[in-house]
């Protein structure tokens, strides 16, 4: 004991040294703690919430069990694949539900959800909670065919009961072009399918997007690096001048431009270049979103080259072609593979940007032009199915993060730098 003692290690004031320690270290991470705080809770705010909420929806359906609570427990007893409507005590149970729907007015809200998966069935709420508080005492079952004869079918009472769960997968089905239906799930007619279609040009245009930027922006980037300090800062305004300029009013600028009376048309037919008959088509269609998101996004590219590029020795070039190596050699030995960590951050930086705008390609995208995005602000603004709009965002979520994975397994997170 007296050995342990003599070889404790004490503070000043007597208390062991390695409580002491942990004492101030837990001091520092509550303060760091309290630094981080507001920045902490603006993320989860702003980033991790809106995000969980879009996962929830894309999955959420309590409108029907929450509007038709006894009508749903009703039909859990029903065979949707008998062929015939559920009896009456189904009926009564609807009566009750819809004349407590009526009077919150939530038979509409009902009735828009399930019109998503089945065109008239808001109609038919509606036409059917104007007259429900009229209905004679029952039987009720030939009261509703009376007043619809949709009551009469049984694809609606199939839909009431597919929905009826709180959870449902409807919405990442129909972001998927495909249906569950009495046989089991299956794709939606050919003319129906759209999402997966948009998906597929998403993601190639974004890539031809990026791939523009690249090439149009390394010999950019390259040159601001090895100009004079004076010319190169000069030049870099110029690059950063769309940034001080409405993204409004810079594709506005591209419309009067690509459109077949705008001023490049009119400069090819001016030189004898395009006969005037025959101007080229380059807006509201795919050449328009590519040339004006081009643009848009070069600076995202230059930027992220710009900075590597400068961190670059050149003696490494001048060791190379002091060694024999052409211009060619040296460059594409030496230099090139030390500015692949730039490609990558602006590669990245262009890709994940273009994949997720809507603006541009709705005013210069046309019908052949326009990204899912345009179908998720579609949904959210306009037709009001969040479901469908919260299930095609994790959808295009989860393309970006396996995108990531697979561009990691690639090239490495590794080698992507800033400068």
């Amino acid at each position: 004991m007296s050995e342990t003692s003599e070889t404790l290690l004490t503070t000043q004031d007597g208390r062991p040294l390695k409580a002491s320690l942990r004492k101030a270290l837990r001091r520092e991470k509550m303060r760091a703690l309290v630094l981080i705080a507001p920045l902490l809770f603006f993320v989860l705010l702003t980033f991790v919430a809106p995000i969980a909420d879009m996962l929830f929806r894309s999955v959420e359906n309590g409108i029907v069990a929450d509007t038709l609570p006894k009508t749903v427990a009703e039909l859990a007893s029903w065979d949707p694949n008998s062929g015939e409507i559920p009896d009456e005590a189904v009926f009564v149970a609807l009566v009750d539900d819809l004349r407590v729907a009526v009077k919150e007015k939530t038979h509409t809200r009902l009735g828009s959800r399930l019109n998503y998966e089945m065109s008239g069935i808001s109609s038919l709420f509606r036409k059917t909670g104007r007259r429900v508080k009229r209905m004679e005492e029952g039987p009720y079952k030939e009261q509703f065919i009376k007043i619809d004869e949709d009551w009469a079918d049984v694809a609606v009472w199939q839909t009431l009961k597919q929905y009826s769960p709180r959870y449902t997968d409807g919405y990442f089905l129909a972001a998927l072009d495909a249906e569950r239906t009495a046989e089991g799930l299956s794709m939606k007619p050919e003319s129906e399918q759209i999402y997966l279609f948009l998906f597929g040009r998403t993601l190639l245009l974004s890539i031809a997007i990026t791939f523009s930027c690249l090439i149009l922006g390394y010999p950019i980037a390259f040159l601001l690096a090895h100009l004079p300090l004076r010319t190169s800062n000069l030049l870099m305004i110029l690059v950063l001048l769309p940034f001080w300029t409405s993204l409004l009013v810079r594709t506005s600028a591209w419309k009067v431009l690509l459109q077949q009376q705008g001023v490049i048309n009119d400069f090819l037919v001016w030189i004898g270049l395009v006969a005037d008959a025959n101007r080229l088509v380059m807006i509201n269609n795919q050449t328009g979103t590519i040339i004006a998101m081009t643009h848009i996004l070069l600076p995202f590219m230059i930027l992220p080259l710009y900075s590597v590029m400068k961190t670059i020795s050149p003696s490494y070039v001048r060791a190379a072609k002091s060694l024999g190596a052409t211009d060619w050699t040296a460059f594409w030995r030496v230099y090139f593979p030390q500015s692949v960590p730039g490609i990558g951050a602006g590669a990245i930086l262009v890709f994940i940007l273009a994949i997720g705008y809507y603006i541009t390609p709705e005013l210069v995208g046309g019908t052949s032009g326009i990204f899912i995005s345009n179908r998720i602000a579609y949904h959210i603004s306009s037709s009001l199915n969040w479901g469908l709009a919260a299930a095609l965002g994790t959808m295009l979520l989860a393309a970006v993060l396996i995108l990531f994975i697979v561009y990691d397994k690639i090239v490495g997170i590794d080698n992507v730098k800033l400068g």
